[in-house]
């Protein structure tokens, strides 16, 4: 695990923008596309714009794919759907082709959403071993990351793939790729930035003996990938 502090926010994305585009180049010289899983919420938002605009021609954006991490069941148009948000800040900017984005189908009932979505993954890989080249990952307050949320279904999910959940504590379901997924990565990346983020990121980081079902956090460990923490003083104030 490499840990990475800032002082400042800015500092921050500009730090994380250089390792995404480090990472994106490679991939592209190696394999010819970039296939790049996004975190959702408000977090990344200045980052995405960030990418798109200031370093618009750091890489060849068409070879890019785009997934997401986890995803809101709500409409497409919601404003809480992490697709739209990703469209606004991001793919219009970058007029990144439709093809090239793989938002969650939430028309369908949510355990369907979730079938659908590995199904258009698998076929992007062609059936092979489902290794993306980075996932970003956010962190609440409560340590979930994705969909993974404490004392959910998914915290205990051993299955390499996309999953349905009912998040008690919000009422709702929601879709997100599993830890054991998340974990085949070659990247992992977490942004987490705000004072109220410390008491969970102390736990998930110093905490000798786990506790998966209170900080689901701690289950991001990649199997054969690097795992990269980026933070800011706020949030790293208990480590």
């Amino acid at each position: 695990m490499n840990l990475r502090i800032y002082k400042t926010t800015e500092e921050l994305t500009l730090d994380l923008a250089n390792y995404i585009i480090e990472i994106a180049q490679k991939a592209i010289e190696k394999n010819d596309r970039f296939n790049f899983v996004l975190t959702g919420g408000n977090s990344p938002k200045a980052l995405y714009t960030f990418l798109a605009t200031e370093y618009r021609n750091k890489i060849d954006w068409n070879k890019v794919f785009f997934f997401f991490g986890d995803e809101r069941n709500v409409p497409a148009n919601d404003e809480n759907y992490n697709g739209l948000m990703a469209k606004k800040s991001f793919f219009d900017i970058l007029e990144t082709p439709e093809d090239h984005i793989f938002y969650v189908n939430t028309t369908l009932d949510p355990q369907a959403a979730a079938a659908d979505y590995k199904n258009r993954i698998d076929k992007h890989f062609n059936n092979n071993d489902l290794v993306f080249d980075l996932i970003l990952l956010g962190m609440g307050d409560d340590a979930h990351t994705a969909s993974i949320f404490p004392h959910t279904t998914l915290v205990g999910n051993t299955e390499a793939t996309v999953a349905s959940v009912f998040v008690e504590k919000l009422n709702t379901h929601r879709i997100s790729l599993t830890a054991p997924l998340i974990n085949k990565a070659l990247n992992v990346a977490f942004l987490v930035f705000g004072e109220n983020k410390a008491e969970a990121l102390k736990h998930v980081i110093k905490d000798e003996q786990k506790e998966v079902h209170n900080y689901p956090s701690q289950l991001i460990n990649p199997i054969d990938g690097k795992l990269t923490w980026f933070v800011d003083e706020a949030a790293s104030r208990l480590l």
